[in-house]
């Protein structure tokens, strides 16, 4: 039987560890005879030694095999979803399930948490009175044949050595490292049972990654491990300089969110929107316009439904914030920057998000951008809205955006909202 000791000085020392010893790894630590401290060190070994393809493929399979893997057999359309690395403004999720749902897929959208300076899609669902995001399986899979998708958290079966992971890799500075993110989403995708999957991985200020080539490897990364358990994967790289939309924050998010499912979105948010949902349909085989879901109300009422089989009353008004203060544009011209990562922090500061997973977050508060790059602005226009229930949140929220503005006599360059697309060759 191998020993932690021994494998935390192998990985250290640049050794790869065999399948038989990542399978004991993962199962002893998922068991508690591995402890904190010593995955500690591992983790912290694989961060700056790295995993190989190989060493990749059986940590991931081995954190797949650490739960039970979901059986979606009984869903009588072809399942397809899709995973965002997160980003500001990014309540795609919200729509995009019952927008593809309402083109003849089946969308089983397992989601999580938002930490720091990105949303999580159930704290902006929560916000929805009545809706629940804890699920059985039996109800879970109830409502993704009957509805056609679904939005909710993941049970604690599923991949149970990730959930340990993730938490240890948060508080020991190993978050960063494309291995333990890629094995950490597609533990997650592959247990979850989809035969399709979609992953938008964000580049730029207000991703995680904010390097264009250090986003193309985690999505290749991700990509193959996704061909080589068998599920069918495509990745696009999408731009997080700028908030996606106009929203920051949770019942701001929905609000907009139901604005795109009507026709009413704003631009960028169609556009990558509508980029992901054809590459998903691509996916599941199904020959659908996304566009023509979106004007005609079927993808709405889609929403709807979905709500209401989880509880939710889609007719009860979203939450308001009790106090609002703005930003404004110190000089005229036009607005070239508007930094997304000090948005998602302003709106973390605000109450939207948490620093730890078990704090609480605020529905109601948030930024509203009531200007967006390539739109001219004067003197003392309102650029920001920020929201908040307790008024003594503004001061630090309005530092997190001393310099987010960039004016100037110049409209900004025009930049794609889609960089790239990777997918096996």
């Amino acid at each position: 039987m191998p020993d932690a000791v021994e494998l935390i000085r192998a990985k250290r020392d640049g050794r790869a560890l065999t399948d038989d010893e990542i399978r004991w790894l993962i199962a002893a630590y998922t068991d508690g005879a591995v402890a904190d401290e010593q995955m500690s060190a591992l983790l912290m070994a694989v961060y700056f030694q790295g995993l190989e393809p190989r060493e990749l493929r059986a940590w991931t399979a081995a954190m797949v095999s650490s739960g039970e893997r979901l059986d979606l057999s009984a869903v009588p359309a072809p399942t397809v979803d899709k995973h965002s690395t997160g980003g500001v403004g990014d309540k795609v999720s919200l729509i995009l399930a019952p927008l593809v749902a309402s083109c003849g897929a089946a969308v089983p959208q397992l989601s999580g948490r938002g930490l720091g300076h990105t949303g999580g899609t159930l704290d902006k669902l929560e916000s929805v009175p009545g809706w629940r995001a804890a699920l059985p399986v039996a109800e879970m899979i109830e409502v993704l044949r009957e509805v056609g998708c679904v939005i909710c958290a993941a049970g604690p079966g599923l991949a149970p050595a990730d959930r340990r992971l993730y938490a240890l890799r948060d508080v020991t500075g190993t978050v960063e490292s494309i291995p333990l993110i890629a094995s950490s989403i597609m533990s997650k995708k592959i247990a979850e049972g989809t035969a399709a999957l979609v992953l938008d991985v964000k580049v730029g200020r207000g991703a995680f990654m904010r390097e264009l080539a250090a986003a193309r490897l985690l999505a290749q990364t991700m990509v193959g491990l996704g061909h080589e358990a068998g599920v069918r994967t495509a990745a696009l790289l999408t731009s997080m300089d700028t908030p996606l939309g106009r929203a920051v924050g949770n019942a701001v998010e929905v609000e907009e969110a139901v604005a795109t499912l009507r026709g009413e979105g704003p631009p960028d948010l169609v556009e990558v929107t509508l980029a992901l949902a054809r590459e998903m349909l691509a996916l599941a085989g199904l020959d659908a316009d996304p566009a023509a879901a979106l004007t005609d109300g079927r993808a709405l009422e889609r929403y709807r439904t979905m709500i209401a089989a989880q509880g939710g009353d889609p007719d009860a008004p979203l939450p308001r914030a009790r106090h609002a203060q703005v930003v404004t544009a110190a000089e005229s011209g036009w607005l070239r920057g508007l930094d997304a990562r000090a948005v998602g922090v302003a709106a973390w500061r605000l109450g939207a998000g948490r620093a730890r997973k078990e704090d609480p977050v605020s529905a109601s508060a948030g930024v509203l951008c009531l200007a967006k790059p390539g739109e001219r602005v004067e003197a003392g226009q309102a650029v920001l809205e920020l929201r908040a229930d307790d008024e003594s949140r503004f001061a630090r929220a309005h530092e997190a955006l001393s310099g987010a503005l960039e004016i100037g006599p110049e409209p900004p360059g025009a930049a794609p909202l889609v960089i790239e697309r990777i997918a096996e060759a």
